[in-house]
């Protein structure tokens, strides 16, 4: 299946090129990683490479801050690794929003009202989706 994928991926140019990109970017987050402190290596991840400028991905403006202090060294880094960036650009991802759901609300039962409830449902027929629904209703009922 694999080399499936990938003599698909090397048939079209658009493709191939697509892919060289990517081997490419990959190599360069990996020089990034060994050049970064350790709280800093989740924080950053390469986001793109055009026209020798690198531009990397930062967490949050505090790693983003940090990330700019110390671009001359990252130069120099990469340089060293045999890649031709001239200049670095960092840039701030939006943190991800967790979906938002309204809190559940706790509702409460009476004793009172489980028993009335119970009840009820016990004079309604065996089969009827009602006396069914209100047994359900009298056991999951918090007190």
């Amino acid at each position: 299946m694999a080399r499936l994928l990938h003599r698909f991926l090397t048939r079209g140019d658009a493709l191939a090129h697509l892919q060289d990109h990517v081997v490419r970017l990959r190599r360069l987050q990996s020089v990034l990683e060994t050049a970064l402190p350790s709280p800093l290596t989740g924080q950053c991840q390469v986001a793109n490479l055009k026209d020798g400028t690198l531009v990397i991905s930062a967490r949050g403006a505090a790693a983003a801050v940090r990330l700019k202090q110390m671009l001359p060294s990252l130069v120099e880094h990469f340089a060293r690794a045999g890649h031709a960036v001239q200049s670095i650009r960092v840039k701030v991802a939006q943190p991800e929003q967790p979906e938002w759901r309204r809190p559940s609300t706790e509702r409460h039962m009476s004793a009172d009202a489980k028993a009335s409830l119970s009840v009820f449902a016990q004079s309604l027929p065996a089969d009827a989706p009602l006396r069914e629904a209100l047994e359900r209703l009298v056991r999951r009922g918090r007190d």
